[in-house]
């Protein structure tokens, strides 16, 4: 990849580049309104979680549709990222992000209002269309919008929302679940929705727009492929490894990615460069936030059950349960600014992620008759702290040296990598759970996370 001497140097430091954006005259409402968006996206990956056994009741669903509830909306939120983040490039950041937003509102209304399952998981693919719309521009408009220290800041405010959504997502879901209905986790979005798309304007300074042309063919190869694999898992979590039809999908996720990668590498304006994926440091990054998201999103759909199911908790006693986790995010997270400079991502990362596998490591040891204080706190105190040491570093190594040009593309990348690893590290770690038990899931979690720890140490030291 070519890169201008300034761009190396900064990659070497794993600073942000300090190239002056245009001037912004409410910097703190407009990262208020990107990190709004964010974390509207992050928590209703999870906001339903907590509210599935009420949404099965109401609408009469098999296992299979309320797993499809949650996939849903990953899945559509993984495989279109990367064409959101090429939207971006061409018509304008900002555009393309109020597009997002306005879209996902409408999408969570027809949500609220569904009367059948189907209408439901249509909804929930609407939103992940929507979230891969706005997601990508977040990223990147904060790169566009401060520059040097103040991008440094922003960038860790962003990561604590990203990080924290999903469990945020956990306690929201308890408590309209419990307090009034499972409709209001996709009503409480219509309030947000509407006052983001009326800020955006105002207080987010439009990108400049770029000729190019739309990758149909990497959106449909990389989208059907990750939906086969995923599908492939939760069948085989159902009806075990001999079924033809998990077979069937696993072979057609192995043939469509694969194409994928050729269509990236032959076509002219690609949705993934794999110039980024040159870079060793950012490709390590990129490796570490797939596989640690796979963890800890597999992790929480098995923790819900567990505090529900097996200790009887309501879903607001349940919500309320992540409080711990979610505190110890924000704390450490809004810490990492003042060590980065000092020690660099690698060490920080590795901390982080050597904490977090331990969390996962000491929850393979509950059982039924295990309590939340000696056997679920602890790991949720540990995967905070790692979660928060882990995300912001990873989003600076990403972001650092990244042509103007490829902004958009690395954004979209580096969001395709966290909500796919959720979606996978689900199915997977469903498989896991229906042939060996609970414990054995949380194991899985852990190894997951261990992988990451790999991936992290090939970060340069510096």
């Amino acid at each position: 990849m070519s890169i201008s001497s300034s761009h190396s140097s900064s990659q070497r430091t794993g600073a942000i580049p300090a190239s002056v954006p245009p001037r912004v005259p409410h910097p703190g409402i407009a990262l208020a309104v990107i990190v709004g968006c964010q974390l509207m996206i992050g928590v209703d990956t999870s906001v339903v979680t907590i509210a599935l056994p009420d949404i099965r009741t109401a609408l009469g669903l098999s296992t299979g549709g309320l797993s499809w509830i949650q996939n849903s909306y990953m899945l559509a939120l993984g495989g279109l990222l990367l064409l959101g983040g090429r939207a971006g490039d061409i018509f304008g950041r900002r555009r393309v992000f109020m597009a997002g937003v306005v879209t996902f509102t409408v999408a969570s209304l027809l949500g609220g209002i569904a009367g059948n399952g189907g209408l439901l998981i249509a909804a929930r693919t609407l939103q992940g269309v929507a979230a891969a719309v706005a997601a990508p521009s977040a990223m990147a408009l904060i790169a566009a919008t401060f520059a040097g220290a103040a991008c440094v800041r922003a960038l860790s405010i962003f990561s604590a929302v990203t990080g924290a959504g999903a469990a945020i997502g956990m306690i929201l879901g308890g408590v309209l679940t419990e307090w009034a209905s499972w409709r209001w986790v996709f009503f409480v979005n219509l309030p947000v929705g509407v006052v983001l798309a009326l800020l955006a304007p105002r207080f987010i300074t439009e990108t400049p727009t770029r000729p190019g042309r739309f990758d149909l063919a990497g959106t449909v190869t990389s989208t059907l492929g990750m939906t086969a694999l995923v599908g492939g898992f939760i069948r085989v979590g159902s009806d075990g490894w001999g079924d033809g039809a998990a077979l069937g999908a696993f072979a057609a996720a192995a043939g469509l990615l694969g194409l994928f990668l050729l269509v990236e590498s032959r076509v002219e304006q690609p949705i993934m460069p794999l110039r980024l994926l040159a870079d060793r440091a950012r490709a390590a990054a990129y490796t570490a936030q797939f596989l640690l998201v796979a963890a800890v999103f597999g992790a929480f759909f098995f923790l819900t059950q567990y505090l529900q199911e097996i200790l009887g908790y309501g879903p607001l006693r349940a919500g309320a349960a992540f409080v711990p986790m979610v505190g110890m995010q924000f704390v450490f997270v809004r810490a990492v600014p003042k060590f980065l400079p000092r020690f660099g991502a690698r060490p920080i990362v590795t901390v982080g992620t050597s904490l977090v596998a331990l969390g996962l490591l000491w929850l393979t040891q509950v059982t039924p008759d295990s309590g939340y204080t000696t056997s679920v706190l602890g790991p949720f105190l540990l995967m905070g702290m790692g979660g928060g040491l882990s995300i912001m570093p990873l989003n600076a190594t990403i972001l650092a040296s990244v042509p103007a040009e490829d902004s958009g593309a690395a954004s979209g990348v580096a969001q395709t990598m966290v909500w796919s690893g959720g979606s996978l590290g689900s199915a997977v770690l469903l498989t896991v759970s229906s042939a060996e038990g609970l414990g054995a899931a949380f194991a899985g979690a852990a190894v997951f996370a261990a992988a990451a720890l790999l991936a992290v140490l090939a970060l340069p030291r510096s």
